[in-house]
């Protein structure tokens, strides 16, 4: 496949697993480093494409189900780009349909939702979380001839953080409290009392907008040095917020991999007992994160996330009120 000129890459569902493919990415660029990569996205996560080295355009394929005439339509766009390889990530019917009507000759895909209209594809086996999302992304695009030795996950972000103004100098800790999965939720009561014991360090709080009024009692009483940015930032913004940070604590979410792709240390709350959504699968990626693991997560006490921040930090448990 050495005249690959153009590639198509669907990942279009939510942002945590969109930046989970970069490292496939970076394995396309390297194995076919004359082709142009067009990722199609959804639009939520769009913002975000500029700051991924290796794709050259994007396309808006939005998560939702999408009607025959849709993919029609959507498949007249892609066969006027030309594109010789198409990996689709995330199995959809829609997704599938668009490209075997678009005629790329290269199909790439996992063997579901249609899988009979790829002509190169694989068993889906993600859902027993065996490997990490990552090394399945890495599989995946080896069928179409991608490879690559450098599996880290890196995003660009421009330095914008007049968010943290009124915050002034010293050490950092954002904040993500919540996750889209009430499974994966350490108690909201747990992270207010976390977020109290860390006295004399600087805490952010971050957040989609569908929070704020769903978690409205969680706001009232924080420690004075905490600032609630929850709902006040794009997904672009919230990646310069990670970055000026020097450690993200969160449960299972989507900020776990954006704080992870900016190098920012993670501090990750997971239950261990559900197959295929364990940190085996989903914690963040790569070196100097830390993964605290319970079968149950009502069992992880703020005590223990709060000791191991400060250590983290340098700082010890002098300054958030714990016990040796």
């Amino acid at each position: 496949m050495a005249s690959v000129k153009k590639i198509l890459v669907i990942r279009n569902d939510r942002f945590g697993e969109f930046l989970l493919i970069i490292p496939a990415l970076r394995a396309l660029k390297e194995s076919f480093p004359q082709a142009k990569i067009t990722l199609g996205v959804d639009s939520s996560v769009a913002c975000l494409v500029p700051g991924i080295e290796y794709a050259d355009d994007m396309l808006i394929w939005d998560n939702k189900k999408h009607s025959i005439r849709e993919s029609y339509f959507f498949s007249r766009r892609l066969r006027k780009e030309g594109f010789d390889i198409s990996v689709v990530f995330n199995p959809a019917q829609s997704s599938h349909l668009a490209c075997f009507m678009a005629g790329i000759p290269v199909r790439v895909g996992y063997d579901r939702k249609a899988g009979y209209l790829l002509n190169k594809k694989m068993k889906d086996l993600k859902a027993l979380g065996l490997r990490h999302e990552v090394e399945y992304n890495l599989d995946l695009v080896r069928l179409a001839g991608g490879f690559t030795k450098n599996r880290d996950i890196s995003l660009k972000v421009e330095d914008n953080t007049y968010f943290l103004e009124g915050l002034g100098a010293g050490r950092l800790v954002a904040v993500h409290p919540w996750t889209s999965d009430p499974v994966k939720q350490w108690p909201p009561e747990k992270f207010k009392e976390l977020i109290n014991r860390l006295s004399g360090v600087g805490v952010v709080l971050v957040g989609g907008k569908e929070e704020l009024e769903k978690n409205k009692m969680f706001f009232e009483g924080l420690n004075e040095r905490t600032l609630n940015l929850t709902g006040k930032t794009s997904l672009a913004e919230l990646a310069c917020v990670l970055k000026k940070a020097d450690i993200l604590v969160s449960g299972d979410s989507g900020p776990v991999h954006l704080a992870a792709a900016v190098g920012t240390p993670v501090v990750a709350l997971f239950r261990n007992d559900l197959p295929g959504k364990t940190a085996r699968r989903w914690g963040p990626w790569g070196n100097g994160h830390t993964v605290i693991e319970r079968r149950c997560l009502e069992d992880i006490s703020a005590d223990e996330v709060a000791r191991v921040v400060m250590d983290r930090l340098g700082l010890g448990a002098t300054t958030y009120g714990g016990k040796r």
